[in-house]
């Protein structure tokens, strides 16, 4: 397959709108954007194979199942990932197992985009302050949103479109070099990853009362023969139905106050009887 400059222009903007901090999308969330998942539907809508997007991205999703943020300090970029991995392999034509081993090492370079977007926005976080001490909200609001959203779509989207571009010959070319014993390791490696994720997330489970659930669905889903799909749609609703439970009511607050002794207030009165006597 063949990746056009204006389907690698839009692959480089799907990336970009999925940065972490891009206010363009804030009713749908940057964050979903940057899901293998999404962004690789996206990248196949894009490519006009949406179905084959889904199913790299979704593949490519499972090592970043478990993927956590910390203090801006990502390890990894599950958006560069999910777009340019999937580009690459959809333009290679590859199976989902070598896209994960593919994409994997990808994420690990959005690591240097968003270190040198954090860095050059620290010059914008000077001129919002002296905006500030100036009183200009005009100002500030420029400072705080044009500059570092075009720094960000230039160091994000335009790598990423030449990388969509120029790539995608070199990653089919590589992989027909590869054939045979070194893809069927790739292969291998490819299936392994997931466990990384999925073992990370189940850390996250190992709370009283919840690994229960987990075991749960796993039971159903192995000897009831129900498809994933309609498992997660029950495990919504069971979610929502005792989280519903769990969340205290909200009542009328009644203010309480102390109450004091009769024989305290009769002393009190007397005292001030005495005071004006």
């Amino acid at each position: 397959m063949h990746i056009s400059l204006f389907q690698a222009l839009l692959i480089g903007i799907v990336y970009y709108l999925g940065i972490n901090g891009t206010p363009w999308l804030t009713l749908v969330g940057s964050t979903i954007i940057q899901k293998p998942l999404v962004s690789g539907l996206l990248v196949g809508l894009i490519l006009g194979d949406p179905v084959q997007g889904a199913i790299i991205g979704a593949a490519i999703q499972l090592p970043f199942i478990a993927y956590i943020s910390a203090g801006g300090a990502p390890p990894t970029d599950p958006g560069l990932a999910g777009t340019l991995g999937t580009a690459l392999c959809l333009a290679a034509n590859v199976d989902p197992s070598t896209a994960i081993a593919i994409a994997t090492p990808i994420g690990l370079l959005g690591t240097i985009i968003w270190v040198i977007h954090m860095t050059v926005d620290v010059a914008f976080v000077h001129m919002c302050d002296r905006a500030a001490d100036e009183g200009d909200m005009k100002k500030l609001r420029f400072w705080h949103v044009v500059p570092p959203q075009v720094v960000a779509f230039l160091i994000g989207a335009i790598p990423v479109t030449l990388g969509a571009y120029f790539g995608s010959g070199a990653v089919a070319g590589l992989i027909d070099m590869l054939q045979g014993r070194p893809l069927e390791t790739l292969q291998v490696i490819g299936g392994i990853l997931p466990a990384i994720g999925i073992g990370m997330n189940l850390r996250a489970l190992d709370r009283p009362g919840i690994i229960l659930w987990f075991v749960l669905g796993f039971v159903i889903v192995e000897y009831s023969g129900i498809g994933t799909l309609p498992l997660a749609v029950i495990a919504g609703i069971v979610a929502y139905l005792i989280t519903g439970m769990q969340r205290p009511q909200d009542g009328p607050q009644v203010a309480t106050a102390s109450v004091v002794p009769s024989r305290s207030l009769d002393v009190a009165s007397d005292d001030s009887d005495d005071d004006f006597e």
